[in-house]
């Protein structure tokens, strides 16, 4: 009996002491969300977070990529704010911390990563290409195959027709 009371003293103390770190207010926590994440010199990039909280807002940092400070405010989602910046025609390719400190509401400060690249990047949403069946269309890639089975289907008509006729008119094959 004693053994139970001590582990479960000792659980609660571990949780007490949990409970004790965990910073007030989540500062420090949550992310800064970058939109587009990959970006070539030049683009507009669009970033938000949670961790500001209600009527809150934030002093935006992007000097690490050359493009300056700038501010975030709150936006239609709910408890979210928003910024906007450009990156410079001139930065050069690598994977830059942002940075936001948030103000008037929770005081945090959250990073977020953006990457620059010197070509862009396509999102391919659906499969590419042609698939190898064995059927073509009907102006396939060599147009002599395709006038020979053109050909074909003349010959085709023509014979069936010349039976037709034939047939109509009581002749005996």
């Amino acid at each position: 009996m004693r053994r139970t009371a001590r582990l479960l003293t000792g659980t609660a103390l571990t949780v007490a002491a949990g409970l004790v770190a965990v910073p007030a207010y989540g500062e420090g926590a949550g992310s800064l969300e970058v939109a587009p994440s990959s970006v070539v010199p030049g683009t507009q990039v669009t970033v938000n977070t949670a961790a500001c909280g209600a009527g809150g807002s934030a002093s935006g940092d992007a000097t690490a990529v050359g493009a300056g400070t700038f501010m975030l405010a709150p936006s239609t989602r709910e408890l979210d704010v928003t910024g906007r910046f450009r990156v410079p025609p001139s930065a050069q390719p690598g994977t830059y911390e942002i940075v936001a400190t948030c103000f008037g509401g929770r005081h945090a400060t959250v990073t977020g990563d953006l990457t620059v690249t010197l070509t862009a990047t396509t999102d391919r949403t659906g499969p590419q290409g042609s698939v190898k069946t064995g059927v073509g269309g009907a102006l396939g890639p060599d147009p002599v195959q395709t006038a020979a089975g053109v050909a074909a289907l003349a010959v085709a008509a023509a014979g069936g027709t010349w039976l037709l006729h034939r047939r109509a008119r009581g002749d005996r094959i």
